[in-house]
């Protein structure tokens, strides 16, 4: 019997091997959660204390994003992995511990709460990074989907099962349920025969490789696009996330029971989305499905909202409920899928890492927001301000692509110039962090070909960026205007030595483009210098 569309990624035995590991770490994850805000109202049932948990989860993932993705590219991807899986282990059985043995408090707590949220901080650019290797690129979006689906399976899962646990034995043994959903992660993790990814020169700087990630990122328009459209529309789909608990108990009146019945309709309406995403990716492109989720969230806030205003009840807020589910997991794998896809494998967990600080800023953000609009015009009236500022932002920036360049060049047997060899006497100078390089290439362009020129070097200036440029300019000869001068600085030799390995086909091509303008008879002159004073 085939399997579902949605399911096809599971046919590629190392993505269905983490993937089933993943399902069952979000599970224990999710007991995990239930047990400490649990274990909370038990220490300390202060409403302060209690949303502290939450936050104490949350926060690492902002703070720690974008040097966990520079870790995990300069590192071996599984050893890295192994590595937070062992924090996160034992932190969830010291967390066991310290609760079976009756001293831990709800500063404690927030402690290992915190703890915990930093080792899954430092993983997830890791794991967003890894799919790419797990499956084809024809199947890339349909794994990003079915990641999410597993997700809503666990949230669906994990609070009933801590509920059971905790009413059947203790927290502490809630505790220990994550930590061996976390081993069996491990276990697969150590069964993945990854292929070793080749090393071009010595490893990575951890403060460079940073600073090499976010210029990647500045000079990348798909990634910035895809930032951008997250952030717009996380940023006001988080109302329902901050406001729904205060919704479902005090605009319609319900208690925990409906509460939860409201986030298993959430969770629904994802896992229904997850299964239709493969026919709308062949009828849409990932531009339009954004666009087309930002308009479904602002209709199903707009549901829920007047479900409180005018008293429409919970069945209609459960409509609106399962519809946001629905909306959120088709613009966050869509989101998802672009930006990794805009990544080259060298780069790709740094660019994850400033992704999912975009993302997990603007929700947090948004959050606060809606619950302080909330305090003043009511839970309704927040999620009603929100959902049509959603579709106002939703609407400004559909126009940003999520598509990769697809700018083609004819092949060519144009090549970019190759500059002298290092002179002997200066080799020693060269060795490890030495002092910034100056790379230059001088060009001599007909009058008629200057405008064309010049919008080429735009496309030039960004590959220089991409590939590790700190700074990058162009100028043009004032007594001979023909003259152009391409200076880009790298921040030392190493540096400069990866920029080769760094460029894709496609930046090759545009480099060599650029080189056709040249009409000088020997040709584009290329330089390299030492920075020394």
């Amino acid at each position: 019997m085939p399997l579902p569309r949605a399911f096809i990624p599971l046919r590629h035995p190392a993505f269905r091997m983490l993937w089933i590991a993943n399902l069952a770490s979000n599970i224990g994850l999710w007991v995990q959660n239930t047990g400490a805000g649990w274990l909370m109202t038990t220490l300390s049932p202060s409403p302060i204390m209690v949303s502290l948990v939450q936050a104490a989860s949350m926060l690492p993932v902002f703070m720690l994003a974008v040097p966990a993705g520079a870790l995990a590219d300069i590192m071996d991807r599984r050893t890295y992995l192994l590595m937070t899986q062992g924090w996160l282990a034992v932190v969830a059985l010291l967390l066991c511990a310290l609760d079976l043995s009756g001293v831990l408090g709800p500063w404690g707590l927030l402690g290992f709460t915190f703890a915990l949220g930093a080792g899954l901080a430092m993983s997830f650019p890791g794991w967003a990074a890894t799919t790419p290797e797990l499956v084809p690129r024809e199947d890339f979006v349909g794994a990003i989907a079915l990641n999410g689906i597993g997700f809503n399976i666990a949230r669906a899962l994990g609070p009933a099962i801590g509920g059971v646990i905790i009413a059947s034995y203790s927290t502490a043994a809630a505790f220990a349920f994550n930590a061996l959903c976390i081993l069996t992660l491990a276990g697969a993790l150590l069964m993945w025969k990854r292929e070793p990814t080749p090393r071009h020169g010595p490893r990575e700087n951890f403060l460079s490789a940073i600073r090499a990630g976010l210029r990647f990122v500045a000079a990348t328009p798909a990634m910035r696009s895809a930032i951008i459209r997250a952030c717009m529309f996380f940023l006001f789909g988080a109302a329902v996330w901050g406001l729904l608990p205060l919704l479902v108990r005090q605009e319609l009146g319900l208690g925990p029971q409906a509460f939860g019945l409201m986030l298993g309709a959430m969770g629904a309406g994802a896992v229904t989305a997850g299964f239709l995403m493969p026919s709308l990716r062949e009828r849409m492109n990932r531009s339009q499905i954004v666009w087309a989720a930002s308009a479904l969230s602002a209709l199903a806030m707009a549901v829920i909202a007047a479900a409180a205003l005018l008293g429409l009840g919970w069945v209609a807020a459960g409509v609106g409920i399962f519809l946001y589910g629905m909306a959120w997991l088709a613009a966050a794998s869509t989101l998802q899928a672009a930006a990794s896809l805009a990544a080259p494998n060298w780069v790709r967990a740094r660019a994850m890492g400033i992704y999912q600080m975009g993302f997990f800023g603007a929700m947090t953000l948004g959050s606060a927001v809606a619950g302080w609009i909330g305090e003043h015009a009511g839970s309704g009236g927040a999620l009603a301000l929100f959902a049509a500022c959603g579709l106002i932002g939703g609407f400004l920036v559909r126009g940003r692509s999520l598509d990769a360049e697809s700018t083609s060049y004819a092949a060519t047997a144009t090549q970019a110039p190759s500059p002298a060899p290092a002179a002997d006497a200066l080799r020693p100078l060269l060795a490890g962090d030495s002092g910034r390089v100056l790379e230059v290439v001088r060009y001599q362009v007909a009058p008629e070909s200057r405008a064309g020129f010049l919008a080429h070097m735009e496309e030039v200036r960004r590959v220089r960026l991409r590939a590790g440029a700190a700074t990058w300019r162009l100028y043009e000869d004032i007594a001979r205007p023909e003259r152009y001068v391409e200076l880009w600085s790298i921040e030392s030799w190493t540096e400069h030595l990866r920029e080769e390995a760094r460029m894709t086909e496609t930046d090759r091509a545009i480099v060599a483009a650029a080189m056709g303008y040249d009409r000088s008879a020997e040709g584009p002159e290329a330089v390299r210098y030492l920075h020394v004073v």
